[in-house]
């Protein structure tokens, strides 16, 4: 039988989500393109992820803003190791593939009494 989740009280702040990475300022720019990563990889899955893909997509937002920082320099006239940056782009392709790089669509289908009580609300009305 699987164990079930600590109570919040006994969670850390980045298990809550209130950090998401901790000793970080949330307001530099790194920290607001990870969020943005994640937060655009966790919709494309359909947002309801497990621990494991939350991990997985931690690491891959990391490797996305390491490569964006790369592409930031190549393109500032900077010093680019390209077999570096090819060995990491890889890695990040493997993992975007393990958390599926197709878009899911979300289940908006509304619950039974939900839709019932709004079609009484309308025939009232």
């Amino acid at each position: 039988m699987a164990k079930a989740p600590p109570p919040p009280e006994f969670r850390t702040r980045r298990g809550t989500g209130a950090v998401v990475l901790a000793g970080v300022d949330g307001r530099s720019m790194m920290a607001r393109r990870f969020r943005e990563i994640t937060t655009g990889i966790e919709t494309d899955l359909g947002g309801d992820l497990t621990e494991a893909q939350r991990q997985l997509l931690a690491r891959a937002a990391t490797l996305a803003c390491w490569c964006e920082e790369r592409e930031t320099e190549l393109a500032s006239g900077a010093e680019f190791d390209a077999a570096e940056y090819a060995t990491i782009s890889n890695a990040l392709r493997r993992l975007l593939a393990d958390l599926g790089l197709d878009r899911l669509a979300r289940d908006v289908t509304p619950h039974l009494a939900d839709y019932i009580n709004r079609g009484a609300g309308h025939a009232d009305g």
